[in-house]
């Protein structure tokens, strides 16, 4: 009996020990490690908020500042004038105009480089000699920065340029491509050549993930060329197409480099899109308060396609989710 309290005791003070400081120290470091991916994600965190929040934090209370080129100098104690600047872009700085143009080439070219970037997966999904060379020459125009693409076909589109040059060839006068109301179209055009591969890399990653046995499955039922693509291969890619739709009309609606290299400051008012408006208001009338508020609009407009992106990619695949 003695013997046996003995061989008692350590595991009774073990146990103790554990509710002791010994153990408060282990469900400390329990804790630690549960929550270590909490502090490992304290760097990303602190940049969110030094490079996002801050400066979006500083452009809502620059937004209702009369801010121009003379009180910039001053800037935290320019005269606050409260929502005028959202009242004023609604009513005189052409912000619809411009909304209404974003809007329009956003969904026409994306319209166009949708069915351009499919067709061009297919092409090269099956194996064949030379595919590899074809496919690096699709990737082109999406690897070449959009400030060199600009300005390659700003010399294209010059009335005297390779464009109306070839056009002279077979009795058609080209005329100016890079102002009035062509211009719209020229920058769609050029966007198009530009973009069209981000859709074509969206649906070759999409082939590759559809089983093969489908294939055999059409085949074996007679399926022809277009109801394969239709009942099989569309439905399959509907996820990787969603995200390219999504992504590619939220780029167009941004872009600000190939119309600001392509046409230049002024822009023709066919081509004022949004973000060439909010920078002519800020940085060549130099009315920062506008230009503030211009973009916290656009902001607000962009949060629809961008929920639309969020639960698209949304990373639990549950059904409750």
């Amino acid at each position: 009996m003695s013997d046996a309290a003995t061989r008692t005791r350590p595991t009774t003070a073990g146990r103790v020990g554990s509710d002791g400081p010994g153990g408060t120290s282990r469900r400390g470091r329990r804790r630690i490690r549960e929550h270590r991916p909490l502090w490992l994600m304290l760097p990303a965190g602190l940049l969110l908020l030094v490079i996002i929040i801050v400066p979006f934090a500083i452009a809502i209370w620059i937004s209702g500042l009369d801010l121009d080129a003379y009180s910039l100098r001053h800037w935290v104690s320019a005269p606050f004038i409260g929502l005028s600047n959202y009242s004023e872009a609604l009513r005189a700085s052409g912000l619809l105009h411009s909304l209404w143009l974003s809007v329009a080439f956003a969904v026409l070219t994306t319209v166009i480089i949708t069915p351009v970037g499919v067709m061009g997966a297919l092409t090269v999904h099956q194996k064949f000699r030379g595919r590899s060379i074809i496919r690096s020459i699709y990737l082109l125009p999406y690897v070449i920065p959009s400030f060199v693409t600009a300005l390659v076909w700003r010399l294209v589109l010059r009335p005297d340029g390779a464009l109306n040059s070839a056009l002279k060839h077979v009795g058609i006068n080209g005329g100016n491509w890079l102002i009035g109301g062509r211009s719209f179209w020229s920058l769609i055009l050029v966007d198009v050549w530009a973009s069209w591969a981000f859709v074509y890399l969206m649906s070759l990653a999409g082939l590759q993930t559809i089983d093969p046995q489908l294939y055999e499955a059409a085949d074996l039922d007679g399926t022809g060329w277009w109801q394969k693509i239709w009942h099989v291969v569309l439905p399959q890619m509907r996820g990787p197409l969603t995200l390219a739709l999504l992504l590619s009309t939220l780029n167009h609606f941004n872009n600000f480099t190939l119309p600001f290299v392509l046409f230049g400051i002024p822009a023709p008012d066919a081509v004022n899109v949004l973000p060439i408006n909010i920078y002519t208001t800020s940085f060549q009338v130099f009315r920062f308060g506008l230009g503030a508020a211009m973009s916290i609009m656009a902001l607000v407009i962009l949060v629809i396609p961008a929920v639309l992106y969020l639960r698209a990619v949304r990373l639990d695949p549950s059904p409750e989710a």
